[in-house]
């Protein structure tokens, strides 16, 4: 597995662009939407728009980082080491797994540089080294969960334009109807249903507290840890399925 892991963050620096790429548009919605929307919403209480929104372009580029493992998929189909690495005698989880954790250790790279940013637009965070750490604990439960759909939809898809397709459609109504860009306590109806049932709702607001929080609540944080570690469970056992059906077919 490690071997494995080494090739594919091998190709990922080899291919550059793709980090720059995935971390361009979290950044601009970071940098530019954050200071311009700051001014319109003081007046619902938030102090630091960045530092409130942060934790929502955390989950667009982690987003972004899985996605782009699944494109992995489709160039080494392209050019053969897909198959060569099929056939090998190496256990099909540790296939799935190294290119998963891949996936992970960039969504982790991205998301440092981002905090690292954010520091220049006034954001602290409020809980010192344990929040950070149990920051990094939800980003790695998010990027792993989000890595073993997106390698299951890549699985399952005929070429690369289709995925791309696909994870947009799924990324955007994620996106927006969570509480990324604004404070979901005030909605009502249909709406509030459709964000509270989004689980990366809950995981965004446990990182949202972590960071601008008065105190470390740990009746939020521990059943969003055991949310995602059973979603983590359910991506990778699908992916698993999905690629054992790859070498039967």
């Amino acid at each position: 597995m490690l071997n494995l892991l080494w090739r594919n963050v091998k190709w990922r620096f080899k291919n550059r662009f793709t980090i720059m790429i995935t971390i361009l548009q979290p950044m601009l919605w970071l940098v530019l939407y954050s200071v311009v929307a700051d001014s319109t919403m003081k007046g619902t209480g938030i102090k630091n728009y960045t530092a409130f929104i942060l934790p929502g372009v955390m989950f667009l580029v982690t987003f972004s980082s899985c996605s782009s493992g699944g494109i992995m998929n489709f160039l080494m189909k392209n050019n053969g080491s897909f198959y060569r690495i099929l056939i090998s005698p190496v256990r099909r989880s540790s296939i799935v797994l190294a290119q998963m954790m891949e996936a992970v250790f960039v969504s982790l790279l991205e998301t440092f540089i981002l905090c690292v940013v954010s520091l220049l637009f006034s954001v602290r965070f409020e809980h010192g080294i344990p929040g950070i750490l149990l920051i990094a604990v939800l980003v790695f439960l998010t990027a792993f969960f989000l890595a073993g759909v997106a390698y299951t939809i890549s699985l399952c898809l005929p070429n690369e334009v289709i995925y791309e397709t696909i994870m947009t459609a799924i990324v955007l109504p994620v996106f927006f109807l969570s509480s990324a860009l604004f404070p979901a306590d005030n909605l009502t109806g249909g709406l509030r249903i459709l964000v509270n049932i989004n689980p990366f709702t809950h995981v965004i607001n446990a990182i949202r507290s972590l960071m601008i929080g008065e105190s470390l609540p740990a009746e939020r944080i521990l059943p969003v840890l055991l949310l995602f570690i059973g979603l983590c469970l359910c991506s990778f056992l699908i992916a698993m399925w999905k690629m054992r059906r790859e070498t039967v077919s």
